[in-house]
């Protein structure tokens, strides 16, 4: 694919930035569009570098100009309530934006980032990318966005544009320089700083696996789908024993349950907003409720169209803990070496689902 020009909305964001490596160790020309300072996400990376925000649409066009491709992965991710106009204007009206010029541009294809909480589901059963989404539930406004960003898709194919959706659930992995809630968790385990946690469950998806999945799309997808992207289901008492794996520890911490963890949340969750708006708590009740609903995703149609084929969560918790090391993150004094069960992850047996 000489000579072809690749722009990547939120580069420096967890996915943007392994993607847009990806893309350069494919050998492709790729254009980032940033909002400020790339910090060190995008350090030593020979990427053209177009100053501008997705909430301005003349900045969308001058980046989306040329291009024939476009992943768009920015977004303003939140579990809490609050800032509605924000996450608005980033998610939805960006998207809008980015869209818009890439219909002007004749782009070839645009892969959107969609989010699972956008996807609906039914207690107990694996959703599908088909799952109708119940509108009249308690949500987040961030859900909210990413349902009506999957609408600014639809709009755009009927006017003609190749769009597909890639949509993402809780990623894990190296390159995540902000970092990421999953990302903080294992920053504090690592660093001794975390001391309980809440049972539940959710999708966790390899960011390895995510990016592959979005350029995957990108080649291999039908205009106007829509992708779920998961590397396996994990209770938090797995995940936290990965994590004890690669810092050479047991876990060690109270659990509390889930409806305890719950109220103090609900309790919480104002007083934080009022004293640190900008403060994003670890478990806001949002975030709660994924982790006891214990949601559950079928990749099938990926997996069967696209070629699609998941690795391992242990691997990109693995991943994740030598680049936080390697950064500095991770106090070596408490990385203690100790035998630890090496836990073995089984491949997922994936049933066809609806095409």
């Amino acid at each position: 694919m000489g000579g072809v020009v690749i722009l990547v909305t939120g580069a420096t964001g967890h996915l943007g930035a392994n993607l847009v490596r990806a893309l350069l160790t494919d050998g492709q020309d790729v254009r980032v569009l940033l909002r400020g300072p790339a910090g060190s996400a995008l350090d030593g990376l020979a990427v053209h570098r177009v100053p501008g925000d997705v909430r301005d649409p003349a900045a969308v066009g001058r980046a989306v100009s040329g291009c024939e491709e476009v992943y768009h992965c920015a977004a303003e991710v939140s579990t809490r309530s609050g800032g509605e106009r924000r996450i608005y204007d980033i998610n939805v009206l960006g998207t809008h934006h980015v869209l818009a010029a890439a219909g002007r541009a004749d782009v070839r294809r645009v892969v959107v980032t969609g989010s699972l909480s956008a996807t609906g589901w039914r207690r107990g059963v694996p959703c599908t990318e088909e799952d109708l989404f119940y509108p009249f539930a308690a949500h987040t406004p961030y859900t909210v966005s990413k349902v009506l960003v999957e609408h600014e898709c639809v709009k755009a194919a009927a006017r003609g544009l190749d769009v597909v959706v890639a949509t993402s659930t809780a990623i894990i992995g190296p390159h995540d320089y902000r970092p990421s809630r999953m990302g903080r968790l294992l920053l504090d385990f690592a660093n001794g700083r975390l001391l309980a946690y809440v049972p539940g469950g959710f999708e966790f998806v390899s960011v390895g696996d995510l990016v592959a999945g979005h350029m995957l799309a990108m080649r291999r997808g039908v205009a106007g789908r829509k992708y779920l992207f998961s590397t396996r289901f994990h209770t938090v008492e797995e995940i936290l024993d990965h994590y004890g794996e690669v810092c050479g520890r047991r876990r060690r911490l109270l659990r509390v349950p889930s409806p305890v963890m719950a109220g103090i949340a609900r309790a919480a969750a104002p007083v934080v907003s009022v004293l640190a708006p900008r403060h994003e708590m670890r478990l806001t009740p949002a975030a709660l409720d994924f982790l006891r609903s214990r949601r559950r995703a079928d990749c099938s149609r990926a997996v069967a169209e696209l070629g699609y084929r998941p690795t391992s969560v242990a691997r990109a918790v693995q991943e994740a803990f030598t680049c936080f090391a390697r950064r500095g993150l991770i106090d070596a004094r408490r990385v203690v070496t100790v035998p630890v069960r090496r836990r073995v992850e089984r491949p997922v047996r994936r049933t066809a689902g609806p095409s």
